[in-house]
């Protein structure tokens, strides 16, 4: 299996620290529960061909992808 590191327009990277700051869409109350939420980017995926999703995994161990307008590097 081949690994590759994929960097995202904004430059996230897998391991770093993101906050959930806006949804672009009507989500689950239990997305809607992560917004404000610092989370790990654990991957990425291809959306509906118009980007890359962003998966994020959070202390709770959940886990769920955003688009990647709608996190951004924690500090």
């Amino acid at each position: 299996m081949v690994h590759r590191i994929i960097n995202i327009s904004v430059g996230m990277e897998i391991g770093q620290k993101v906050k959930v700051y806006r949804l672009r869409e009507r989500v689950a109350p239990s997305i809607i529960g992560k917004l404000g939420k610092i989370g790990t980017i654990k991957g990425f995926r291809m959306t509906d061909g118009s980007g890359v999703g962003v998966i994020v995994e959070f202390e709770d161990k959940s886990s769920t992808w955003f688009f990647e307008d709608e996190i951004k590097p924690a500090q």
